[in-house]
């Protein structure tokens, strides 16, 4: 067992003898494993679709059956990367999900760091006897549990962390043009999702990744295409609403914003649809943190994004039973739990805020 958080160096030459022994432990377990489930988390996003189907196509490169298994639908704008038997989910077909995971002999867990970030699949996921790896960039891991752990935040993104990995592997031997092209477009749809198209959380790594698989011929144009021009129309009448009326900045300068069930039946909304809304109002110079509740049953999905010096991260903790990164968390809000009702959220949102940038130092 081995259970070490990597730490990544900036100096990628510096990176590889720090990888050795768990990737040579990583190649062994991928090696011996002939029946391996990828699972990532909850409303999975760019970053959990590319870093898990990059790996299922690596894996199967190397005879494995291998698969991913998300708890729940992903945006259909990421189905460019998702070809027939390659993601399960979950909330389709809960009993064939779970027995695939009781039959594994191998599970490899990416882009989340805790078993409870995955919903309908977190007691199977911890119940599973066979060998299981995290591969993840988010604060504080749970690493009970694992075989092996690599874990890093000063990266972009899980499909940064996986490709560092990946070309650590003796049959890639550091060389991007060795991954299968399906592979190599995953993980710069990852990436390029998790860093809002390299406006946020992008280390000199990042560039380097994004040289490299362009260079071994991933088609940009075409990822951006696919990402950020095949929307549907409901997406950009929604943004109308959230921009209009759904927007409300607190004397603290936080922007908030709700989204009833009743706004994502009207509008249309499918998972996805409002990807990124929470990131529009950064862009207000007073505003310091944002926050996007989107209505499920009984809960609101939380989106937390903050300004460097205001921790998204901690917020989300403390007050949303989540968490994240520093300037990009999320979480839920219940009701009844946290709040009375669901109309009771919009006070909920100033009163947390207002206390939490009252007590909080400034982030390093």
């Amino acid at each position: 067992k081995c259970n070490i958080l990597l730490k990544f160096a900036e100096d990628l030459e510096q990176m590889k003898p720090l990888c050795k022994t768990m990737t040579g432990r990583l190649d062994a377990l991928f090696g011996a494993s002939r029946r391996v489930c990828v699972v990532s988390h909850l409303h999975p996003d760019g970053d959990a679709i590319g870093s898990s189907t990059a790996l299922v196509s690596y894996l199967r490169g190397r005879g494995a059956d291998a698969v991913a298994v998300v708890p729940d639908a992903y945006p259909e704008t990421l189905s460019f990367l998702t070809g027939p038997g390659t993601v399960l989910v979950a909330s389709e077909d809960e009993a064939s999900v779970r027995a695939r995971l009781a039959a594994a002999d191998l599970i490899v867990c990416v882009d989340f760091n805790s078993p409870s970030r995955t919903g309908i699949l977190e007691e199977p996921l911890r119940a599973a006897v066979c060998p299981k790896v995290m591969i993840d960039h988010h604060l504080q891991p749970e690493t009970e549990g694992f075989a092996l752990v690599f874990s890093e935040t000063e990266v972009s993104s899980a499909s940064e962390l996986l490709f560092h990995v990946l070309l650590a592997m003796p049959d890639i031997g550091d060389d991007a043009g060795r991954l299968s092209p399906d592979a190599a477009r995953a993980l710069m749809a990852g990436m390029t999702t998790d860093t809002n198209n390299f406006a946020n959380s992008v280390f000199p790594s990042t560039l380097s990744m994004a040289s490299a698989l362009l260079g071994a011929g991933v088609d940009r144009d075409s990822l951006l295409a696919h990402l950020y021009n095949s929307y549907s129309e409901s997406r950009f009448r929604a943004m109308g609403v959230f921009l209009k009326d759904r927007m409300h900045i607190t004397a603290d300068g936080v922007a908030y914003s709700i989204f009833s069930r009743e706004d994502n039946s009207r509008l249309g909304l499918k998972d996805g649809d409002t990807d990124g809304f929470v990131n529009l109002p950064l862009g207000i110079g007073k505003v310091r943190m944002s926050i996007f509740l989107r209505e499920d049953a009984g809960f609101f999905r939380v989106s937390v994004r903050s300004k460097k010096g205001c921790s998204s991260n901690a917020l989300a903790r403390a007050h949303f039973h989540g968490g994240g990164h520093e300037c990009a968390a999320g979480g839920r809000v219940f009701f009844p739990g946290d709040i009375a009702s669901r109309e009771d959220a919009a006070q909920y949102i100033e009163n947390v805020t207002a206390r939490f940038l009252q007590s909080e130092s400034p982030s390093e």
